[in-house]
């Protein structure tokens, strides 16, 4: 399939966006870690106090900000926040400590993942396993019902992302051959980690890890695996095979424009403006919304609004025929057609 017009060249056009300013970005930190410290301060305090309810209240609007902390992260993976590498990797390695992500570990996996956007033959690591209505057919009933567990909204959305961020980032997943860098990665992060975790339960106790730590990073994580779920897994998204594959169709067409109102867009770094991203990775995610400005077409396609993208949820297949993605009731629904 080849995409449906001539479409400018956008590498080139997205490409004088590509310039972080040190100043901005600093600011971005300030205003994410300043309400985090503040939140998690509240929450700490009220865990103390055996308010646990309070301390859980507070959780919420920290796990925002934890999941602003873990784009600031995926923006230093991108190597766009700072103009310098030692900058990007350092600061990106310290935010990983607190986003329980092994950043070497995820900078790969995130940058395969990018390689291959819309690459219906090159489906792998850094996304959600997605089959194609042809695929999920020819399987035996019992890896069917694995699929259908696996796409199940309690899985993919709490249990998934709770596995990921306490479980599996614990070990260089999928990249564990790769040498020793993933495995120093991620044994860092895990030491870092464990680090903090005694200090805070010799200080201070363990109610701070049970009524603050791990609810933020649970609601966080779910809340990123939601972003990152409606951008590739909504109707009109388009998978092309690797014959018609390339890194720019594949971005816009391969992920969404998740059109969420300013604040919610703002708290989370703008990554709704996926497709640009996809497109031109290393623009920093404060610019998104300028290329927006400058470039009004962008904002049509594959434009998601914050009511349409529950519907999203549903979706589990790839109707290569039809070129949208179905869920399990309409592919009944078909079979039943004839």
């Amino acid at each position: 399939m080849t995409t449906k017009t001539a479409m400018p060249n956008w590498r080139k056009l997205l490409a004088a966006y590509q310039k972080p300013d040190l100043s901005r970005s600093v600011l971005e930190i300030v205003c994410t870690v300043i309400p985090l410290a503040v939140f998690w301060g509240a929450a700490l305090w009220f865990s103390l106090t055996n308010k646990a309810w309070a301390a859980l209240l507070c959780c919420v609007p920290a796990s925002v900000f934890l999941v602003r902390m873990f784009l600031i992260q995926h923006d230093c993976g991108h190597q766009s926040f700072f103009r310098s590498s030692f900058l990007n990797n350092w600061v990106g390695r310290l935010i990983g400590v607190i986003t329980f992500t092994p950043y070497d570990v995820w900078r790969r996996t995130h940058a395969i993942h990018h390689a291959s956007s819309g690459n219906l033959d090159r489906r792998g690591l850094g996304a959600i396993d997605t089959l194609t209505v042809e695929e999920y057919s020819a399987l035996s009933p019992f890896r069917r019902f694995g699929y259908r567990l696996y796409r199940h909204p309690l899985v993919i959305f709490i249990l998934g992302p709770a596995f990921v961020f306490f479980f599996d980032h614990r070990v260089p997943s999928g990249i564990m051959k790769e040498g020793w860098r993933p495995w120093l990665s991620a044994m860092g992060t895990n030491v870092a980690i464990a680090a903090l975790t005694v200090a805070m339960v010799f200080f201070v106790g363990w109610k701070p890890i049970l009524f603050v730590i791990i609810p933020s990073v649970f609601l966080a994580s779910a809340l990123g695996v939601w972003l990152f779920y409606v951008q590739h897994q909504f109707e009109e998204v388009l998978w092309f095979r690797n014959k018609d594959w390339n890194h720019t169709s594949g971005a816009l067409y391969g992920s969404s424009y998740y059109e969420l109102p300013k604040p919610l867009a703002w708290l989370t770094g703008h990554i709704g403006i996926h497709h640009v991203h996809h497109a031109a990775s290393r623009i920093p995610f404060y610019r998104l919304p300028q290329v927006l400005k400058d470039y009004p077409q962008l904002k049509s396609i594959n434009k998601l609004t914050l009511k349409e993208s529950f519907r999203c949820i549903k979706l589990a297949l790839w109707d290569e025929d039809g070129q949208k993605m179905i869920s399990f009731r309409q592919l009944k629904q078909q079979a039943a057609a004839g």
